[in-house]
């Protein structure tokens, strides 16, 4: 069987940044207002006033001190609270098509690949900006690559997911060369007026080339030696949006079209979960938690990740064990873990061992175990 390498990746990082006492002002403008708007409900006691946001808040509850988003002008703006992205024509590339050509270029420049070789072509995030035709397909046109393209969906697993894919199509011999983008933009359908989460997300764009081994030129490699998924249902984390909405004559505007989670159950029911997912692929592969060099774990919260890599580990993880980028990317829904495979893996020996996990709605979960190999 072909044994499929990662031999490239990339990054998009929109050139806007919003630091947490940014967004915290522009929340705490808009709370005074609709606190002044609903005085007299909140005076008869209808209602309760409306919470502060605070920078201390953010960073004690996510460990987020920062995120990249495609504009900060709309989301700071408390009379609007969400980017203000033109509309394009039909005829334009589509933003995640533009941000996936940049961070696809990156990764295939890496690899020393062209792209007319890459024979498959997966878009892999949470949210799509359309139906059809597939983002994909549209990718495909504008960097020239071959084969055949589709997008994926698995919410914050859709890049482990992908990975999954291309490395079996790989292994099967079906194909040689996948390129697996993961075009986030996290801030269309985040509640900016929502407390317990305006301050969770961010925007960027992964790439990853993977190819069998037997034909990559990359000194530096990842060699995927095995991925393990795993989902279960859950509402605990649930986006509503959809083409039924029209139909069902429900609000499009509505909380419920936009991102929303029960944080705690989340994090009593995912934690578990993933540890387990992972221990149980490295036993499946003969390999200890202690053998592991790097755990590049999804970047949704600090304290969750603190807890997946102490599980796993069997030590309170360093930050070169687990490294951490959250803090300035905040959550990227399926480009964080690989934002953090992206920038810490360089600097690893050979034949060290790391693990690629993401985690998020659905429930769902991919576990990919590499290990470094220099040529």
């Amino acid at each position: 069987m072909t044994h499929a390498v990662i031999t490239g990746t990339g990054l998009y990082t929109p050139e806007h940044a919003i630091d947490n006492d940014a967004l915290v002002a522009s929340f705490n403008t808009w709370v005074d207002r609709e606190n002044a708007r609903q005085a007299d409900a909140i005076k008869r006691g209808e209602r309760e006033p409306l919470a502060y946001s605070s920078t201390e808040f953010i960073v004690k509850a996510s460990g987020i001190h920062s995120r990249y988003v495609l504009d900060a002008e709309g989301i700071l703006d408390p009379d609007r609270m969400r980017p203000r992205l033109p509309r394009r024509a039909n005829d334009e590339d589509s933003i995640q098509c533009e941000m996936g050509v940049v961070a696809a270029r990156e990764a295939l420049d890496r690899a020393g690949v062209e792209a007319g070789d890459i024979d498959l072509l997966i878009v892999a995030c949470s949210n799509l900006e359309r139906s059809y035709p597939a983002v994909a397909v549209e990718l495909q046109m504008a960097l020239g690559t071959r084969g055949y393209a589709f997008d994926m969906n698995v919410a914050c697993s859709s890049a482990t997911f992908a990975i999954d894919t291309a490395a079996n199509a790989i292994g099967n011999g079906s194909i040689q060369r996948a390129l697996v983008v993961s075009p986030e933009i996290c801030s269309a359908h985040l509640n900016f007026r929502d407390r317990d989460s305006h301050f969770i997300f961010g925007d960027a764009c992964t790439a990853i080339v993977i190819e069998a081994d037997d034909i990559a030129t990359a000194a530096s490699r990842f060699e995927i030696l095995g991925t393990r998924l795993v989902t279960r249902y859950s509402n605990a984390i649930r986006n509503n949006a959809g083409f039924l909405n029209r139909v069902t004559d429900s609000d499009p505007l509505a909380e419920d079209k936009l991102f929303v989670q029960e944080g705690r159950r989340v994090f009593k029911e995912v934690c578990p979960m993933v540890a387990q997912l992972i221990t149980e692929h490295l036993a499946s592969a003969q390999v200890s938690g202690d053998r592991l060099a790097r755990l590049w774990l999804h970047q949704a919260n600090r304290h969750m990740n603190d807890l997946i890599a102490r599980r796993v580990l069997g030590v309170e993880p360093t930050p070169e064990q687990a490294p951490v980028i959250l803090d300035r990317y905040a959550n990227t829904s399926s480009a964080g873990s690989i934002i953090a495979f992206h920038l810490h893996r360089d600097d690893l020996p050979d034949n060290a061992l790391g693990v690629v996990c993401s985690f998020g709605a659905g429930y769902s979960a991919g576990s990919v175990l590499v290990r470094k190999v220099t040529s």
